[in-house]
This record gives structure tokens, C-alpha cells and sequence, in this order.
């Protein structure tokens, strides 16, 4: 049985902890055994991307120390993820710890990308009778070249209708201090694919960063459009009526 530790995003730690709980609810029910380290903080992203580099190194080296003995790190997130696996090895290029950095960095997984590229599964049972559309994470797109591994697991989930989403590829506008520091430009950013999502008539938009489904959730609220947010995880939690009386 593989074991996996979990790595916990700060975004879903404090705003979105169901992604987590739904998260460790597909591992296991593939048959993953999984555990929280508790020690484990932020992985130093927020610093790191506004240039406190050294306020950023020795977050990034607890990570490191909590992790490091893990045989599979997954997360919920692209953006963090790609934090430990890309930029790790420029943050801590002179760290005692940077070799240790360098292994871990490739026991890191997006989520999706976990369940498709290791642990080798697409259906994980789940049923979800809703038309959704799927949101590209820069991150997971443009830096952990995510792009077939979401739609792969949306495809066998029962019931849901995966509609296109146009300019699927595009920025939604959050990027972190991005959306502070130039918060018109990140609305009219977020108000386009807004716009791109009411083209599709989805129920649902789906994404694996939730830091850019709660931007859109803002976005389409705000702007009262039909279209909920709701990440991959919690689409994939939900059991198809088929695996629940197969397990009884």
C-alpha cells in the first residue's frame, strides 16, 4: 500500500479544508495510506514570489526537514507544488539542506498528477450528474506541464459533462500578490473568464489551485452568474452509487 503524506496549502488550511479532507477521501479509496505531518507550515511561496527571499529560505528549509523522509508527498495545489519542485533549488542553492531539497523535489505531486502518472489510476469511482468546465492553473500548466491528467479523471467520472472552456489556457487574474497590487487589472482578468465560463452554460468550474477558484468564486458572485466554483478533489469525492454498493 503506498504511503503518502499530505501537503497542505495554506489557502486550504484556513479557506477551503474540504479540498483536503476530499482529497485523502479519493487517496484512500484508491488505497493509498495517508498521513498529515503536523510540523508542516507554509512552503514559503508568498515571500518567495515578492522577493523576501531570505524570510523565505527558512520556511522553505522546515519544509524540507518535515518532509524529507517521505516516500510520496501529495498536494492540492499546482502553485505549491511547483514552489517545492522548481524553485526550491534556486531559493536553497546555498543551503546545507539543498541536496536533500533536490531529492524531495521529485517525490512532490500535484494531486491529479499523482493519481494518473503514479499511482496509475483515471476512474476513482466517482459520480458527479453536473456540466462542468475546467479552468487551467498557470502553475500546474505553464510549470508542472499539467494539462491531460485533469481531464483524464473528469472524463471517467460518471454522469459529468466536461464542456471546453475558450481560452481555457488563459489567466484568471488571481496570481497571488498580483490580485493586490493590480486588483483592477486581476478583476477585468477574472470578469473575462467569467464571461468564457458563461459561454459554456456549466454548473461548475473546476480547477486543482484553489487559490484561483476562489479568486473566480469572488468573480462569479460577485457578478451573480450561474457557475459555482468547486475543485477537482471535491468532484472526485463524490462516490458513484455503483462503488458504494459495491463496497456494502
Amino acid at each position: 500500500m503506498p504511503r503518502v503524506a499530505l501537503f497542505i496549502p495554506c489557502f486550504v488550511d484556513q479557506l477551503s479544508p474540504q479540498v483536503g479532507i476530499d482529497m485523502v477521501q479519493v487517496l484512500r479509496r484508491i488505497g493509498c495510506e495517508t498521513y498529515f505531518p503536523s510540523e508542516q507550515t507554509c512552503c514559503g511561496q508568498p515571500a518567495f514570489n515578492s522577493g523576501f527571499w531570505d524570510e523565505a529560505r527558512p520556511v522553505a528549509e522546515r519544509f524540507v526537514r518535515v518532509f524529507e523522509n517521505a516516500e510520496a508527498v501529495v498536494c492540492p495545489s499546482g502553485s505549491c507544488t511547483t514552489m517545492v519542485r522548481n524553485f526550491y533549488r534556486d531559493l536553497l542553492a546555498d543551503s546545507p539542506l539543498r541536496e536533500v531539497a533536490a531529492a524531495l523535489a521529485g517525490r512532490v505531486f500535484e494531486f491529479s498528477e499523482y493519481l494518473v502518472k503514479i499511482a496509475g489510476v483515471e476512474d476513482v469511482g466517482a459520480e458527479f450528474p453536473h456540466r462542468v468546465t475546467l479552468h487551467e492553473s498557470c502553475h500546474a500548466l505553464r510549470e508542472l506541464h499539467i494539462q491531460s491528467e485533469p481531464r483524464k479523471l473528469l472524463s471517467r467520472v460518471r454522469g459529468l459533462e466536461l464542456v471546453e472552456l475558450p481560452h481555457s489556457e488563459e489567466c484568471c487574474g488571481f496570481g497571488g500578490a498580483f490580485a493586490v497590487k493590480f486588483g483592477m487589472i486581476s478583476a477585468a482578468m477574472g470578469d473575462a473568464k467569467a464571461a468564457n465560463v458563461d459561454s459554456t452554460q456549466a454548473e461548475y468550474v473546476t480547477a486543482v489551485d484553489p487559490s484561483c477558484l476562489l479568486h473566480l468564486e469572488g468573480i462569479l458572485r460577485h457578478g451573480k452568474h450561474r457557475a459555482r466554483t468547486i475543485h477537482l478533489a471535491s468532484i472526485l469525492a463524490c462516490e458513484s452509487s455503483r462503488e458504494k454498493g459495491a463496497a456494502l
